[in-house]
């Protein structure tokens, strides 16, 4: 059977690599090429705050190029759609029928990305969709992959996660209410290290910064009007 042409929506982080390492062994799919969103005005890729040349020596290590969507510094949903849809036809000219993603359980998220897609008759591919996330975060360092956390929310975890390795102990110290995996958006990583990459990525860590942003979510009187957020700056280190 013909291998179906795939992109990957590539977010940095921890889940965005499991879901990555195991499209890449299923042999029904060809993945040559990345997908990211940028935050242009900052240069860092979105949500998680990564500067863009560590995005790139990240995938440089991955050996796959990258196709970025260039974002303004607070984009409206309009202007989200808008760019992607210019990214998406041209991805659908040269012939991709497929797209893989990370998400674990979100179904509205889900529902987003396949509706989105659709009209271009292109296939969205989930390969750790409800999988248990305790049993994911295990699997994904048993299999050697290595994450640091860059961001968190501040409503449910404080500033002490931000900076530190996804390892055991990191999981162990999660409150209960937050998933294993930040699949809520409670924390969001970048993987360095693991069985997708040729080499180890090389870096630093910077200061940790903080940052509140419009809620886009409030609907009611007890809506907070901001949402906070920790981030901790990585530096790319020269050979």
């Amino acid at each position: 059977m013909k291998k179906r042409k795939t992109y990957f929506n590539w977010s940095t982080g921890k889940d965005a690599s499991l879901a990555l390492y195991h499209l890449q062994k299923d042999s029904n799919y060809d993945i040559d090429q990345l997908v990211t969103s940028i935050n242009s005005h900052h240069d860092r890729v979105s949500m998680h705050g990564l500067r863009r040349e560590l995005l790139l020596k990240q995938i440089q290590e991955i050996g796959l190029p990258v196709t970025t969507i260039e974002l303004p510094e607070e984009p409206t949903m309009e202007v989200y759609n808008t760019q992607m849809e210019r990214v998406v036809t041209k991805l659908q000219s040269e012939g991709y029928s497929h797209c893989g993603f990370g998400d674990i359980f979100l179904e509205d998220l889900r529902d987003y990305r396949e509706e989105h897609l659709k009209k271009y008759n292109i296939e969205c591919c989930f390969p750790l969709w409800k999988r248990d996330t305790k049993e994911l975060i295990e699997e994904f360092l048993d299999l050697g992959f290595k994450a640091v956390v860059i961001c968190i929310k501040l409503d449910v975890l404080d500033a002490s996660f931000v900076g530190r390795e996804i390892d055991k102990s990191f999981i162990k110290d999660l409150p209960d209410n937050v998933d294993p995996c930040g699949e809520n958006g409670e924390f969001h990583t970048f993987c360095y290290d693991g069985p997708i990459f040729k080499n180890p990525v090389k870096f630093r860590t910077g200061e940790k910064v903080f940052r509140a942003y419009k809620n886009p979510q409030k609907d009611n009187e007890q809506d907070t009007e901001t949402i906070g957020f920790w981030f901790c700056d990585l530096l790319p280190v020269d050979e």
